[in-house]
């Protein structure tokens, strides 16, 4: 005769289900509040001038219209802001992964008269309000004669403070025994940063193309600065000459909506697909620091 017998539930047990629950409810109400916003511009994109000014917070298009993608492609010079945004954002990430890697490492690395003077000074940088720059950048460029040109987009942001801070800590993590051991070998100083410690930082390396590639592609002070041509605008300044009614009249919800929300694709996909290179990257930055 078999005897069944009643599980035991152990104490607090019930007290840690109920804190899980009311955990993943809070997480869920506010990724709901956060997305929400990201729900009503794609509605908007897909409703029909009437309906988006009648509506403008309900998340279902009645009726549903691609109305405004069509007219944004034909009506305004996206394709031409988008080809200016690819172009400026390739070259400045490469570049700027590339310099604040060398910079990074130098100042990890080498010891030379000056470097803590230098290093302080870029922290410096980093605490200076971007917006008290516009007008010496303005000055600069004219002064060197590369504004409203493609120069003027690209030169001043190849180099950023933050990315030669982020691959300094890091290079800082690294075990000074390899790159000994690689000079042993006979490897100079370019060939021990470039085959033995770039490989070991590629998690600040994919960090900082992720930060640059992001910063760069929604870049809106720096070309409302650096440029005045409509054929030198990226998407950020194409877009806000959308909602400055440069069109027309009329609230145009649909156009604008849609073309922000196509102008947010190419930084959502880099996002996802590189997510867990990127939460990695900061989690071993976090476990080293």
């Amino acid at each position: 005769m078999s005897v069944r017998t009643q599980p035991v539930r152990r104490p607090g047990e019930g007290h840690g289900l109920v804190s899980t629950f009311a955990g993943y409810a809070v997480l869920v109400f506010f990724s709901l509040v956060f997305l929400y916003p990201f729900v009503i511009q794609v509605a908007n994109s897909l409703k029909t001038e009437p309906d988006a000014a009648a509506h403008p917070l309900s998340p279902v298009p009645g009726p549903l219209s691609f109305a405004s993608y069509e007219r944004v492609f034909l009506g305004t010079d996206l394709p031409l802001w988008l080809g200016n945004s690819v172009l400026v954002t390739v070259v400045v990430t490469v570049a700027r992964v590339f310099l604040c890697s060398l910079a990074g490492y130098a100042l990890a690395r080498l010891r030379f008269r000056g470097r803590r003077v230098m290093f302080s000074a870029i922290i410096t940088v980093m605490a200076v309000p971007p917006v008290v720059l516009f007008i010496p950048k303005f000055l600069v460029l004219k002064q060197l004669g590369i504004y409203d040109s493609y120069m003027g987009l690209i030169l001043p942001l190849i180099v950023d403070a933050t990315g030669i801070f982020i691959m300094k800590q890091f290079f800082e993590s690294i075990p000074v025994s390899v790159e000994e051991a690689a000079r042993i070998d006979g490897a100079g100083v370019f060939r021990t940063f470039w085959s033995v410690v770039l490989p070991m930082a590629r998690p600040a390396l994919i960090t900082l193309t992720i930060l640059t590639f992001q910063g760069t592609w929604n870049e809106f002070p720096h070309s409302l600065v650096a440029v005045q041509s409509p054929q030198l605008f990226t998407l950020p300044r194409g877009l806000a000459d959308l909602v400055s009614g440069s069109l027309g009249g009329g609230t145009q919800y649909p156009l604008k909506l849609g073309a922000a929300a196509l102008a947010t694709i190419p930084v959502a996909i880099l996002f996802v697909v590189f997510q867990r290179y990127f939460i990695r990257g900061a989690n071993e930055g976090s476990e080293k620091g």
